[in-house]
Parts: structure tokens; C-alpha cells; sequence
């Protein structure tokens, strides 16, 4: 099997995996392919209960990300367990509570955007602090946002301005680590997908299916086409690049004016 990834025989941390339709699952699969270790954390008990199938045999650990401590606590337990030094880690975890609905975005909680702050952004800062004393030099971080920070849709609510404070803490660790490592920070610019955390969206069928339509191919993304990037920016392949988004929707952020899209808002009328 060819090595071109030089993936072979490295170990790497993943955060997220929920079940099989996870962004995280299809990135750890595609290093375990490439002779990769792969260490899982995950969010609970009750989650690695419901993985035990899924994960039988590889090494998980538990990780609460909200909670003080907690990811200090996952660092030393896999030192411990001889499983530094780690080669990369994938951070791919993101909370919002949309229990209430939708509302109108000056109408966010407090509550809530400390929350998902804290879950879906923050914790990258709170990842990469534990982990520094346990990453191998030549190390990447890579996180999972999403394909556009301008765009603003309804259904997203305030995960939008998280993402983008995600994205801006990617570039600021590539900066600070630099000062005396190697350790290189990524992001992957996901377009739309079809796993479980997105089925959860209030309206996420229809813009998907918009989403699909705009598409240079007229065709999704493949969850799997995401991982791929991921193991790339993961691997010495990528080593000239640090602090970036890489953007993976397929050509949707350049097709807004795409002659059928036109043709059918046309066709709807007001």
C-alpha cells in the first residue's frame, strides 16, 4: 500500500465521533486506512456505551468539554497511557441549544452563546493548551467549520458568528504555537452534510437540498470528501500550510448565480 500520506504508524487524537455518519468517524477511519493509531474522546459514559460496537477494541477516552478540567484531566490519561506523543488531533465537536426554536439572532441568551462558545469554539484553545506538553514537534491540529462565514442563514442562528470566532482561533494558535513549535492549526470549510448533528437543524432537509443545487456538480458533498481533506492537512503532505481554511463545498460559494437557481426563484415569485 502506498504511504503518501506518511500517516503510517502515527498516533492521533479525534474529538467527536457520535455514531457512523460523524465527520469524526470517516476522519479516524481514513487514518486507521493509512496505518494511523487512532485515540477517541468522547463527550460521555452514556456516549461510549452507545459506540461500544462501533469502537470495540480502540482505546476511548472521556472528555466533557464544557466542564472546567476536563480536558486537562484527558491529556495526562493519555500520557498515561503511553499514548504520546500524538502526531495530530482532529477537533470535531459543536453545541448549540436550539431547544426554545429559532429566534431572531439580537434575541440569542447569553446562556446559550456561552455554551456553544464554550463547546464549539473555545475548547480548540482549551485542546491545544493540555495537549502541548504531549504533541509530537511536526504536529496538526485540524477543526471542522463550516464553508462560509459571510453567508447568514435562518436556520443557523448564532453557530454562524461561532464559527467564525472557531476559524480566527485556528489562526491565532498556528501564531502563538509558533513561537517555539512546529505544530500547525487548520480548519476544514465544510459545505452542507448528511450526518446526524445536522438532521437536528429546524429546516436543514430543504437547504440541502438548495445547497445541492448550487453546486457546480449539482451533487452534495460526501461526508467521506471532507475526511479526505482532513488526513491531508493532518499529514506531512500539507506542511506548508498553517493557520488556513481549507474550503470543501463543492463550488457552492462561487455558484450563487446559477442559471436554474435563478430560474426558479423567478418561477416562485414573491
Amino acid at each position: 500500500m502506498s504511504d503518501f500520506l506518511k500517516l503510517s504508524g502515527k498516533t492521533f487524537l479525534v474529538f467527536g465521533v457520535a455514531n457512523r455518519k460523524s465527520v469524526a468517524w470517516f476522519a479516524a477511519q481514513t487514518l486507521e486506512a493509512q496505518g494511523a493509531s487512532v485515540v477517541y474522546s468522547v463527550r460521555s459514559e452514556a456516549r461510549k456505551k452507545s459506540l461500544e460496537t462501533l469502537l470495540a477494541g480502540r482505546p476511548v477516552f472521556l472528555c466533557d468539554v464544557e466542564k472546567a478540567g476536563e480536558v486537562d484531566r484527558l491529556a495526562a490519561e493519555v500520557a498515561a497511557a503511553r499514548h504520546a506523543p500524538l502526531h495530530g488531533v482532529v477537533h470535531s465537536i459543536a453545541f448549540a441549544n436550539y431547544s426554545e426554536g429559532f429566534k431572531p439572532f439580537h434575541e440569542t441568551k447569553r446562556a446559550d452563546f456561552a455554551q456553544a462558545m464554550t463547546v464549539s469554539a473555545f475548547s480548540l484553545v482549551e485542546m491545544a493548551r493540555a495537549l502541548k506538553p504531549h504533541l509530537a514537534p511536526t504536529a496538526s491540529v485540524v477543526t471542522i467549520g463550516i464553508s462560509s462565514l459571510l453567508v447568514t442563514p435562518d436556520n443557523y442562528g448564532y453557530m454562524g458568528p461561532i464559527k467564525a470566532a472557531l476559524e480566527s482561533m485556528v489562526r491565532f494558535l498556528a501564531k502563538s504555537f509558533s513561537a517555539d513549535t512546529a505544530v500547525r492549526f487548520n480548519a476544514v470549510g465544510a459545505g452542507p452534510l448528511k450526518t446526524s448533528a445536522s438532521a437536528g437543524i429546524p429546516g436543514y432537509i430543504e437547504s440541502y437540498l438548495y445547497a445541492e443545487k448550487l453546486t457546480f456538480r449539482k451533487k452534495n458533498l460526501a461526508t467521506q470528501e471532507v475526511a479526505d481533506v482532513v488526513a491531508f492537512l493532518l499529514s506531512e503532505r500539507s506542511s506548508g500550510i498553517n493557520g488556513a481554511t481549507i474550503v470543501v463545498d463543492a463550488g457552492l460559494g462561487s455558484n450563487y448565480f446559477d442559471s436554474e437557481i435563478v430560474r426558479l426563484a423567478m418561477r416562485a415569485g414573491p
